[in-house]
């Protein structure tokens, strides 16, 4: 009977894939020692959002956070993270000495091994940074990406065994050390004959090349509902490791539970060497630990939806927090049907972080502004070659629409060269930004400023933002229920008053104010305006202003929060200048001046939630 290996997943992956990777450290501490106590001896740990999202949601640093697991699990615990390729943990793609920052600071702060991909599988984002890794005294762990295909698709190539094994051949020959062998499928969506056969060819060819004793491990998401059947044919090929996760941060969104997959193999020729009733123990910490967060229903469903919108388990949970934030939780099923043609219109690059959030800020913009009258930043470079090559060529009609809207011409160039010619990347011009705030310069400082951008620097000033939801906040935003009335006084009293009611009219919502009328005739409707849905509990709308007389309205084209407000009452201004930058979804959107005039008013500051449509400036 052979032995599968497994990586208890719920530390990194089951927080960004359930709870949008916003947790507090401290709170999991117990969980992970009692993981550590009822054997597992492999953890995720860090990288990918949960880099990030310390800085953005938890008010802690994520080098203090990766100190202190460490402590905690000891010397001998496998602590492994995720890194995307050329991009390693930051939002954009990096230049080549951040890169190589990347391996060594992980390395300092008690990281063993990392995973190593990139979303569109172009080798050449994989070599230099598994370099780093590997020369930097990591455990490399080489990936190759994965994504089933909605049915009808122009390209069937793109995610075929074949594509991916010709992917691995590539790897073999460009001499890339590394240690093992993942194939990752972050959207669950690969069907499970595909990863059999995947598996059973790379197997192959990697005996063939002298690899032998490489370890094969396999990810995937139960979002679709496939994860058991998807690893069955994978360890039935040869893989030897799996990705596991523990409740409450197992199952929908996240991976299969330790004790599902353990009780799957029943009666196979595979099991897993745990102890069941010690594992018990530890789910049973981990659900105390976690009891105080809100779980979104979202996150523990089946959505076969995905397979025809393949969107990750950590980029929908993470996508529909941040749509809580900015009141367009609404807008999520029209996204993700719009997802669909933005992913085969823009080359098939597998629908993994970065690639799956340039899809979700892709669709949003469609939905918000209309099919493709916005080509998004990152989508739009994409397309045009600056993250590297797509499996398939894009659509040369996206491309043209892309070129115009950016400034930029296609290019064919290695990623990494191009953003060592920028001089906005790298360890000088953060080192500069630091010197410019004040800060101390360290190596840590700098490789934040670098992967986190203006936020990260927010947070070396001081900034200490918590936007992890919890079920105490939740429950403060519900609304009370009514007191029973009494039916005489009561009911006459509020029949001479002024009423105000909303009223949902084919999905959308109607604030309607009610004056009453002569006794037993009926009650005047006095006014009736659309109103958005119900805020999230992070941030409330900022107030829709009254436009200003004879001034032109200046209207929000999408939900999102205010992040820097740039010009001023007063100021004179031309068409096209920029009044106020909005972020959504990780995305920046500049509101320009329509018309050339003096801004007369600025109705939100920054920080505020707006709606989309909500007139956020006035120009006279």
């Amino acid at each position: 009977m052979k032995k599968i290996r497994f990586m208890d997943t719920s530390f990194r992956d089951g927080f960004q894939s359930v709870i949008g990777a916003r947790v507090i450290t401290a709170d999991f501490i117990p969980a992970m020692q009692a993981a550590v106590e009822a054997g597992i001896d492999h953890l995720e740990i860090g990288g990918g959002a949960r880099f990030q999202s310390p800085f953005f949601y938890c008010g802690e640093d994520a080098f203090d956070s990766m100190d202190l697991i460490r402590k905690t699990v000891g010397p001998d615990i496998n602590l492994q993270t995720l890194a995307r390729g050329i991009n390693v943990v930051g939002l954009s793609s990096q230049s080549s000495d951040i890169i190589d920052l990347h391996a060594k600071l992980f390395k300092k702060h008690g990281v063993t091994t990392i995973r190593n991909f990139d979303a569109l599988n172009d080798v050449r984002n994989l070599e230099y940074s598994g370099r780093c890794v590997y020369n930097n005294g990591l455990q490399h762990q080489v990936v190759i990406t994965l994504m089933g295909l909605p049915p009808g698709m122009s390209d069937t190539y793109a995610h075929s065994a074949k594509f991916y094994c010709d992917t691995l051949e590539q790897i073999l020959e460009n001499k890339l050390p590394f240690h093992s062998l993942c194939f990752k499928d972050a959207s669950g969506t690969c069907p499970p004959s595909i990863v059999g056969a995947t598996i059973k060819r790379a197997r192959e060819i990697l005996d063939a090349a002298g690899l032998k004793d490489c370890p094969i491990e396999m990810h995937t998401h139960d979002t679709a509902d496939m994860s058991v059947s998807c690893y069955m044919a994978a360890v039935e090929a040869g893989a030897d490791i799996i990705d596991l996760s523990m409740t409450p941060m197992s199952g929908g969104t996240g991976q299969p539970d330790v004790l599902s997959m353990w009780h799957a193999f029943k009666g196979t020729n595979f099991t897993l060497d745990v102890d069941y009733q010690k594992i018990l123990k530890a789910e049973e910490v981990f659900e105390e630990c976690m009891s105080k967060y809100m779980l979104p229903p979202e996150a523990k469903a089946t959505n076969p939806l995905v397979t025809l919108s393949p969107l990750p388990g950590g980029a929908l949970t993470a996508n529909t927090q941040m749509m809580r934030d900015n009141n367009c939780l609404h807008l999520f099923p029209d996204v993700v049907k719009a997802m669909r043609e933005v992913v085969e219109r823009g080359g098939f690059g597998t629908s993994v972080t970065p690639i799956s959030q340039f899809y979700f800020q892709q669709a949003f913009a469609n939905v918000t502004q209309g099919p493709w009258k916005k080509i998004t930043d990152g989508y739009g470079k994409m397309v045009l070659g600056y993250f590297g090559r797509t499996p398939s060529k894009p659509d040369p009609e996206i491309v043209k629409l892309a070129s115009q809207q950016l400034g930029l011409e296609p290019t064919t160039e290695d990623p990494r060269l191009l953003n060592d010619k920028n001089p906005k990347l790298g360890v000088a011009f953060c080192t500069k930004q630091l010197e410019e705030n004040k800060l101390p310069i360290t190596e840590e400082n700098i490789f934040i400023v670098a992967t986190c951008e203006e936020k990260g620097l927010a947070f070396l000033k001081g900034a200490r933002p918590m936007g992890c939801r919890m079920v105490a906040d939740e429950k403060k935003t519900e609304t009370p229920k009514e007191a029973p009335k009494k039916e005489d006084k009561a009911m006459s009293a509020s029949s001479s008053a002024p009423s105000s009611y909303t009223v949902v009219v084919n999905g959308k919502a109607y604030h309607v104010d009610v004056m009453p009328s002569a006794a037993g005739a009926a009650p005047v409707v006095t006014n009736v305006q659309p109103v958005a849905a119900a805020p999230a509990p992070a941030a409330a709308p900022a107030p829709a202003a009254a436009p200003a007389p004879g001034g032109t309205d200046i209207p929000a084209p999408m939900p999102g929060t205010v992040l820097r407000v740039e010009a001023s009452v007063g100021q004179a201004v031309k068409r096209g200048d920029n009044l106020i930058v909005i972020e959504a979804m990780k995305m920046e959107q500049e509101i320009k001046a329509t018309v050339d005039g003096t801004v007369s008013a600025i109705t939100v500051n920054q920080g505020d939630t707006v709606e989309s449509g909500q007139i956020v400036a006035v120009i006279g």
